[in-house]
């Protein structure tokens, strides 16, 4: 499938979809932890009305009950979400469906569920979370494309603009970004930095 974009930014906050959207950015996920209901019920709706807005796609992150609610077009799970998730249900109600992987193993049980994208990380070492997996490195993300074949690759963790060119030589068909994006100095530059040069991938005929 044809994704939105080969540039996904992960932000946990509808400010920072509000800040990103208007510099081009058309594939982002939502990742909220530790919100009360209500404070996360109102942060996927704002989301979601600003990406309709922009005509972007929001990934919402773990959960899929209030993605199916509200009428979400994309979601992201885990392995543990994936073993709890109603995927009949998420797949009934037309939710493109993207899982995270870290391992062989986590990627033979994310096939099996028929992905719209893989995720595999992290690929660099990362501050965002910890982690018990070792770094992938871009070796592991040739690998991993040549094992999913034609569904998207997303390769994520640690990845800076600077490492990007490599990442996307190596195969990935989308790179998830987040420190990269939310603390550089100037974000909104930084997007608008990154998608020029996705965009500039996709034109020169690099893998899309």
């Amino acid at each position: 499938m044809k994704l939105p974009h080969r540039f996904y930014p992960i932000v946990d906050s509808s400010h920072w979809v509000e800040r990103l959207l208007p510099q081009g950015v058309k594939l982002v996920q939502l990742r909220i932890k530790n919100r009360s209901e209500s404070d996360l019920r109102a942060e996927v709706m704002k989301s979601l009305a600003l990406a309709r807005q922009h005509q972007a796609a929001l990934v919402i992150n773990d959960y899929w009950q209030l993605a199916i609610e509200l009428g979400a077009d994309w979601l992201h799970l885990g392995q543990e979400d994936l073993e709890e998730a109603d995927l009949t249900a998420i797949r009934r109600a037309g939710i493109r469906l993207g899982i995270s992987t870290h391992s062989d193993d986590e990627l033979e049980n994310a096939l099996r569920h028929t992905p719209d994208y893989v995720a595999l990380g992290p690929v660099f070492p990362t501050t965002t979370k910890q982690m018990p997996w070792q770094p992938q490195g871009a070796d592991n993300v040739v690998r991993w494309k040549q094992r999913v074949g034609d569904i998207p690759l997303c390769a994520i963790g640690g990845i800076t603009l600077e490492r990007a060119p490599v990442i996307y030589q190596a195969g990935a068909d989308l790179i998830a970004v987040v420190s990269d994006v939310t603390a550089a100095q100037d974000p909104e530059q930084r997007t608008r930095d990154w998608i020029a040069f996705a965009e500039k991938k996709v034109n020169g005929g690099a893998h899309d």
